[in-house]
Parts: structure tokens; C-alpha cells; sequence
């Protein structure tokens, strides 16, 4: 059986998509941290005679963001340079590194190239600022990656999602009234997204999705006949529906609703969207429903398709291992343990190599 079809187990496991606690990450704070002795190792790691990457790797990746944060508070002052102030860089809207200072981050840049330096320049922002710029680089230039979208939307939380919008507002439009907080990023996604997709997409984006853990089985019913109505029943698809309570309902409500589903259509809801409909809709709309029972799965799958086939989606790798380190990274290895039969870390042993490599593995965590 699919870990998708599993819904007996559904409605009692606790849900991933709130997670606030960071006892499933593989990064911790570090114990004995050294603010002072990180901050000389990195100055010598860099302005020495070529730039050692182990050193790097080692205290960037084993140190928890809070602690980073200090380390570029810290790295700045040793320097001894001038703060940059928040703005446009160049001219261009959204290009600023929206972090306290960007010293360390400008000298990575400088000494370190490639996905390597995505990834390290990704470990030295706060989360928040690391999603909002996930964003920005999904919706800027020509086309939209709306896969990236999708996955960010998808697999946040409320809290989250807010935190990002009001990076979003300070990070692309400058100081602006508070009281707009969060409306600058639904305003520029309105321009980049469209169609079916779009409004799914901005209600997610919103951050309001119902929190309340009281499931209403009556409720649960009524949504399932509703969805089943609007899909299989009829000749064409009533997608309003179908965005209009995936996107709107609680997680427990969900996950009832999911189970009523099957009852009454013999399919479950995922594949019925997967026969109804189709494009960036269905993406979107299978992965709600995928997060709403299980964020890590969702995101093991990601990781794999990834790396599998012809070329590595290093943008997917770095995102999902940077953002999930200190959350459920645990529980990320082991749904793809289950879902793959073999471990994450062997899997990143052969796809992927170098410092940049490196760096994830320390990442990941040996198994």
C-alpha cells in the first residue's frame, strides 16, 4: 500500500504541517558554541590563500541557525566594515539579502561559487528570509517556477507563511506601513500566477487556513459528497469546489474528510484529482493533500525526484535540506527510507559530490 492510501493511521498521528518544535531536526544548537572561535575560523577559511571549504562546512552546517545568526553579527564586527543598509542592490527590486548585516554573506559569495555557495549563503539566513527569497527567485524574470511555489505553499504553516509575507514587504518594497504586511506578496504573486492555479495558490498564500483542532464529522461528510459531486459524479469538474475546501479547512478536518472520501467514491480524493484534472493545478491540489497527511513524505518524495533520471534539481536538494535541518529532517529520512527502501544519505553519497556534497550530507545526517 502507498504511504498516500494509509488512512486508517491518519486520523490519530500527529499533524507535520505545525510543527514548532525542532526535536525531529538533524542540526542542533551546538554545545560549548564559540561565537569568538567560529568568527576566526571562518575569517581564516576565507582570507587565507584559497578558501577551505571544510571549514566552512563544518561550521556552517553544524551549527543551528540561531547560532549562525550570532556568528554573522559577530563576523561583521571583527571585520570591522560598514554596515549596508537595507535597500535596492543595483537598482533592482528584490535583489537585497534582507539579514541583520550581509558581511559574511557577501564574503561567501565573493570566495565560494556555485550551488556550494546557494547553499551556504542559504544556512546564513534566518528561515523566514531564506523562504521569502525562494520566492522572489520563483516569481522574478522570465517565466514563474510555480513546482517551487507549490512546494512552499504547500508544506507551510500559517505562522510561517506570515513570517515570510512580512520579509516580503520590508525585503522587496522597503519600509512601508506595517498595517500592509502580507499584502505586497499576494499582490505580486497576482501578477505572475493565473487561471485555477492562481487562486488556489493565493488563498494558500494568505496564511489563513483554518487551525482548529475540532473535526466536525457531519461536516466531514457533506464535504466529501460535495467533492465527489464536483469531480467524478459530472461531466467536467467543478474545481472551485475542490480549491475552495482544500485550501480553506483545518488539517484534522481534512484528514476526516480524506477518509469519508474513500467511502463513499472507493478512490481516494488524491486520485481522483489525479483523473480530473491536470497541469499546476493537480500538482498543487496533490501535494495540499499529500501535506495535510504527511509533510515529510511529501518532502522525501520531492528530494528523490530530484536526483533521479538524467540531472541533479540542486535548487530542490539545497531548499528542502536547508529549511528542513531543524524541523522534521528526522522524519524526512525516514519516510524515504520507507517510500524507496534505501536511506537518503546513500542516495546524496551518489548523486551528488564535492564540497557542495559534502556540505549536504553533514546536512542530512548519517543514518
Amino acid at each position: 500500500m502507498s504511504v498516500w492510501d494509509d488512512l486508517d493511521l491518519l486520523l490519530d498521528s500527529p499533524s507535520s504541517l505545525n510543527v514548532t518544535s525542532n526535536a525531529r531536526g538533524t542540526v542542533k544548537d551546538k554545545a560549548n558554541f564559540k561565537v569568538e572561535e567560529d568568527v576566526a575560523a571562518l575569517r581564516k577559511a576565507i582570507e587565507g590563500i584559497g578558501t577551505t571549504e571544510k571549514t566552512l562546512v563544518e561550521v556552517l552546517t553544524q551549527r543551528s541557525n540561531a547560532q549562525r545568526q550570532l556568528i554573522a553579527t559577530a563576523y561583521h564586527k571583527a571585520t570591522g566594515r560598514v554596515s549596508v543598509k537595507y535597500g535596492d542592490k543595483d537598482g533592482e527590486r528584490g535583489q537585497v539579502d534582507f539579514v541583520p548585516n550581509q558581511t559574511l554573506i557577501a564574503d561567501l559569495e565573493g570566495d565560494t561559487h556555485g550551488y556550494f555557495e546557494d547553499l551556504l549563503v542559504a544556512l546564513v539566513k534566518p528561515p523566514a528570509v531564506y523562504d521569502c527569497h525562494e520566492v522572489i527567485k520563483a516569481i522574478k524574470g522570465a517565466g514563474t517556477t510555480e513546482s517551487t511555489l507549490t512546494e512552499l505553499f504547500a508544506s507551510r504553516s500559517n505562522r510561517q507563511i506570515k513570517a515570510m509575507s512580512e520579509v516580503y514587504l520590508t525585503a522587496v518594497h522597503g519600509a512601508m506601513c506595517v498595517a500592509e504586511t502580507g499584502k505586497m506578496l499576494i499582490h505580486d504573486l497576482k501578477s505572475e500566477v493565473s487561471g485555477d492555479y492562481g487562486k488556489a495558490l493565493l488563498i494558500l498564500a494568505e496564511g489563513k487556513r483554518d487551525e482548529s483542532p475540532y473535526v466536525d464529522a457531519a461536516k466531514a461528510k457533506a464535504d466529501a459528497k460535495a467533492l465527489y459531486e464536483a469531480g467524478e459524479k459530472k461531466w467536467g469538474t467543478d474545481e472551485g469546489r475542490f480549491i475552495d475546501i482544500l485550501c480553506h479547512r483545518s488539517v484534522p478536518q481534512l484528514r476526516q474528510t480524506l477518509v469519508e472520501y474513500k467511502s463513499i467514491s472507493k478512490r481516494t480524493l488524491q486520485e481522483s484529482i489525479e483523473s480530473e484534472m491536470s497541469g499546476n493545478l493537480e500538482e498543487l491540489l496533490v501535494a495540499v493533500v499529500k501535506c495535510v497527511k504527511n509533510v515529510p513524505a511529501y518532502l522525501a518524495e520531492r528530494l528523490f525526484k530530484s536526483m533521479k533520471g538524467l540531472g541533479t534539481t540542486e535548487s530542490t536538494l539545497t531548499r528542502i535540506l536547508v529549511s528542513r535541518s531543524e524541523m522534521d529532517l528526522l522524519d524526512i529520512r525516514a519516510e524515504f527510507k520507507k517510500l524507496f527502501g534505501y536511506s537518503l544519505y546513500s542516495m546524496l553519497e551518489s548523486e551528488v559530490s564535492g564540497s557542495y556534497g559534502d556540505a549536504l550530507k553533514h546536512l542530512c545526517g548519517q543514518d
